[in-house]
């Protein structure tokens, strides 16, 4: 495993969004070699202030629907991504959906719990 890992979540305002903030979130506060992205910072940085530190170390992108934002805004800043985890597609195979943008309910967190573990696993072959 890298000595370093950096997690971009998506910020988008849906459901699956606050999914994949919220188990960024866990696997940062559980691993201490994991940092994460504020993508809405990454994409207003038009200067390219924080492009050497996305360079840095390898990124896992984790968007939480089909456009796939996050890998875009890095692609469009000319960072490359190691991994992309599509929080919709992985949802889908268990059966499981977050309903609210703004609260997690008890379906929520078992989706909160899916995709950390699919992170675990990503993390672990980086």
């Amino acid at each position: 495993m890298k000595d370093k890992i950096a997690l971009a979540p998506c910020n988008g305002m849906s459901a699956n969004g606050l999914i994949s903030r919220v188990a960024v979130g866990d696997c940062r506060s559980e691993h201490k070699n994991i940092i994460s992205i504020c993508m809405g910072s990454t994409s207003a940085d038009i200067e390219g202030k924080n492009d050497e530190m996305l360079k840095k170390y390898p990124i896992v992108a984790v968007n939480g629907c089909p456009n796939g934002c996050v890998n875009i805004i890095l692609k469009n800043k000319g960072i490359d991504v190691s991994e992309t985890i599509a929080v919709n597609e992985i949802l889908d195979e268990f059966e499981v959906s977050a309903k609210d943008p703004f609260r997690l309910d008890s379906e929520a967190e078992d989706c909160v719990k899916i995709i950390k573990e699919e992170l675990n696993k990503t993390i672990r072959k980086i």
